[in-house]
């Protein structure tokens, strides 16, 4: 579980978030949506200890993430910038990343054939699609068979059928009892694919809920999201 409490960040006097908080919970998809410079990179940021908060915790399994004896084995991230060096194979990546994270690298076979990049294991980086380079940032973050997954825009890059693949396979992670929070801007593929909705706006939380209650009398996702972050909806905390 991923539990978020009366979390803080300021930079001098610019309040990024505002003493927020929400728990991503086992065996369910969490969306994290907000607008651009709502708080939600700063969030996972601090989550993944890439950032340190003002005030409040950040709690992975009940500890921080530099508590995590094996990070990799608890919990795996993809984000935007966050792919391979041009140079490298893709294999050649994840033997690296396997390597540096004190695991096996019996798994990296098995972590392309999950995410569709075996016939590409050999190739460079730099000949990779955005689609496939994205593909091989969830390979990297599956390395350690986490039960956490965190995304972010997850689906960038991917061609329809990766979309559709990729909404199934979180969809069975979570059927399997483990944690799924992804952050994006596509409202109709989220709805496909979430239980829950946490939405931050301007730095506070302005809905956390089932997909059901934060959707409520709208007809779409993305209604109940304008609606709430355009200063015209309720707060649904």
């Amino acid at each position: 579980m991923l539990t978020i409490n009366q979390l803080t960040k300021s930079r001098g006097s610019l309040n990024i978030l505002n003493s927020i908080s929400f728990q991503a919970k086992s065996g369910r998809v969490t969306g994290f949506l907000g607008p651009n410079g709502a708080g939600k990179s700063s969030t996972l940021r601090i989550l993944l200890g890439l950032d340190r908060a003002t005030s409040g915790t950040a709690l992975i399994n009940g500890v921080p993430y530099a508590k995590l004896l094996v990070p990799l084995a608890t919990v795996g991230a993809v984000f935007e910038g966050s792919g391979a060096h041009r140079s490298r194979t893709g294999r050649a990546h994840l033997n690296w990343v396997a390597q540096s994270a004190g695991l096996s690298r019996f798994r990296v076979d098995e972590v392309l054939e999950i995410v569709g990049l075996t016939s590409a294991a050999s190739k460079r980086v730099g000949s990779y699609s955005l689609g496939m380079g994205r593909r091989l940032a969830l390979a990297a973050a599956l390395l350690g068979d986490p039960e956490i997954l965190i995304l972010d825009e997850p689906t960038n890059g991917l061609d329809p059928e990766g979309i559709r693949w990729l909404r199934k396979f979180l969809r069975e992670r979570a059927a399997s009892g483990r944690t799924v929070l992804l952050s994006s801007h596509l409202m109709g593929e989220t709805a496909e694919t979430v239980d829950d909705v946490i939405i931050i706006n301007k730095g506070q939380i302005v809905a956390d809920g089932t997909l059901t209650e934060v959707v409520g009398s709208h007809r779409t996702l993305e209604d109940s999201f304008f609606n709430l972050t355009t200063g015209n909806g309720r707060d649904m905390r």
